[in-house]
């Protein structure tokens, strides 16, 4: 009898043992199941956005541009658009840069379109222009709407050393619908337009007389302008419906107008760094808001009225705050 008992407490000794570490671990594995389970129940839709995937893009039923019919029957264009679909929604960093801007830069040129009467659908232009930023191409062209300085000066434009209006938004904008009106005049066809305003109006017409043919989608044009209307189209698609593409973003992952007000100059400004200090800013902000500006001062012999925008109080932090007094 002795023997069995000493037995049986070795017996439970080694249970106990086991116990102690098997029990934790089974109640783990259970904790994670349920933790799993209301995962996928809950928040299948974030797991979704958190894989990464790439696939094959669909191509829409039917699309327009400036309300023309683009011709998706057609395999070249189908496999056209496709490549301009997969170019921007691979190419993350870039197209995420675009919806974000978009918000800042779209409120100021939609309304100057609306006025000229352009189609909405040309505010994407200076996306694939320009990447809404006042960029300088190897040809010379400069700003968002990439203006050539002989085509500036032709549409209204100052172009100097001191003041360059391609980098003014507002009147840059202004020039480009100037230009378009001229094309649609000339072509009264909006596609057409977009694509002369790439390759310019006599390149269009050299392969107009050269191939018998008025039709963008049928015209056999230089890499460039063939890709140009389908990397309008592309962005067009993706920034109305950023999610079916694979960007998520939240209200203050975009970038918002900067508060600012206009202040009337019609004489010199000697120095743009003491003129920013008299309005409570700084030359960074200055240039930021006036990139068009374009030295450190302002002769102005001739007496021009001007427009500088100043940011508002608390411009540069707004976002920032307006973000976490939505927080609170």
């Amino acid at each position: 009898m002795g023997g069995l008992k000493l037995s049986n407490k070795k017996e439970i000794n080694t249970i106990k043992r086991i116990a102690f570490w098997v029990i934790p671990v089974v109640l783990f594995f259970i904790g994670l199941s349920f933790i799993t389970h209301d995962f996928e129940e809950n928040d299948q839709a974030d797991l979704i956005r958190r894989t990464y995937g790439v696939f094959a893009l669909e191509i829409p039923d039917s699309l327009n541009f400036a309300e023309e019919e683009v011709p998706l029957e057609n395999f070249d264009t189908r496999e056209s658009l496709d490549r301009e679909l997969l170019v921007n929604t691979y190419f993350h960093s870039q197209t995420l840069l675009y919806i974000k801007k978009a918000p800042r830069y779209f409120p100021v040129i939609e309304p100057i379109l609306r006025e000229y009467n352009i189609p909405e659908d040309f505010k994407y232009m200076p996306l694939v222009e320009s990447g809404l930023t006042n960029a300088i191409s190897p040809a010379n062209a400069v700003g968002y709407w990439q203006h050539l300085e002989g085509t500036a000066r032709e549409n209204g434009l100052i172009v100097n050393e001191e003041v360059d209006e391609r980098y003014h938004l507002e009147k840059s904008t202004v020039a480009a619908c100037k230009y378009l009106l001229k094309s649609y005049d000339k072509y009264q066809n909006w596609t057409m337009v977009a694509a002369s305003y790439n390759n310019g109006r006599r390149g269009i017409d050299r392969q107009i007389e050269r191939q018998d043919e008025i039709n963008y989608y049928d015209l056999l044009l230089n890499e460039e302008t063939s890709r140009y209307i389908y990397r309008i189209l592309a962005l067009k698609l993706i920034l109305e419906d950023p999610e079916k593409y694979g960007f998520y973003l939240k209200d203050d992952d975009l970038y918002q107008p900067i508060h600012s007000y206009k202040v009337t100059v019609d004489s010199s400004v000697s120095s743009f760094a003491l003129f920013a200090q008299s309005f409570n800013t700084n030359y960074k902000m200055l240039k930021f808001l006036n990139p068009w500006l374009r030295d450190t001062h302002l002769t102005n012999e001739r007496g021009k009225t001007y427009q500088i925008s100043i940011p508002e109080e608390g411009a540069r932090t707004q976002n920032v705050e307006e973000r976490i007094n939505a927080e609170e």
